[in-house]
């Protein structure tokens, strides 16, 4: 069970879910976003993925979390989103343990995270604002480096900075996010590849399988054949769509 709502703090989506019983796990596939988790008492930092990671499902397990656009969680943590790339770090490590523990223990946990994240919130850096839509249009390295006046080299510092990844990464990462929308809403394959900005059909299904784990066709089979998978149709300004889970 998942449920989500657009959170008081702008780039932001409050959601939570119930593991329900049954067999197998989950899949959480690459959009560029980071999570501040409560898992059962826990706290923790989700960062952003390069590739999908996979899951298993807990029995009832209850999650409350605030979803962050690409760019924005860098502000609220204090630290570059590449320390935090592939990872899942406990909150203690990074605020004060006693602020973290009455996160963990708060009757109202979605309540607790939203207003623990306010305390800290910070409007993202516009340039990364405009980074994130250059990356979701395919934009080039050479050509967002002479946008912002900046080399190669400082590029990269401050993508991986603000983002958790470089820039190349970044637009494969957005770029998977785009054909998956547009498969899933029935666009056939080839014209996917065209309108998402893939060199042919066997780019797409390459970089599908290369950031996903599994092949396009099996993805929208899972959705389309009634097993949880929800769509992460993301913007930097306001993120919608749950984040892109799929059970195996």
């Amino acid at each position: 069970m998942y449920s989500e709502r657009p959170a008081r703090l702008p780039h932001v989506i409050a959601w939570r879910a119930r593991s329900e019983p049954g067999p197998g796990g989950g899949r959480v596939l690459p959009d560029g976003c980071m999570d501040l988790i409560w898992h059962e008492g826990t706290v923790f930092l989700a960062g952003p993925d390069t590739t999908a990671q996979v899951f298993e499902r807990s029995v009832g397990g209850r999650l409350f979390g605030l979803r962050f656009a690409a760019g924005t969680l860098a502000q609220v943590t204090g630290i570059p989103a590449d320390e935090l790339t592939d990872r899942q770090v406990p909150l203690d490590a990074i605020w004060p343990a006693a602020e973290v523990r009455r996160l963990a223990e708060a009757a109202d946990p979605a309540a607790a995270l939203e207003e623990a994240a306010g305390r800290r919130f910070e409007p993202p850096d516009p340039a990364l604002v405009e980074l994130a839509g250059w990356a979701r249009a395919g934009w080039s390295v050479d050509a967002m480096s002479a946008r912002l006046g900046l080399s190669a080299r400082q590029l990269q510092r401050r993508v991986r900075a603000g983002f958790g990844y470089g820039p190349k990464h970044l637009v494969r990462v957005l770029r998977l996010q785009r054909a998956l929308g547009l498969a899933r809403a029935g666009t056939p394959f080839a014209e996917v590849s065209a309108v998402a900005g893939y060199a042919d059909q066997a780019h797409l299904s390459r970089e599908v399988r290369a950031l996903a784990g599994v092949p396009l066709g099996e993805l929208i089979r899972r959705r389309s054949g009634g097993q949880p998978f929800n769509q992460a149709n993301r913007s930097t300004t306001r993120p919608s769509g749950s984040r892109t889970w799929a059970y195996r």
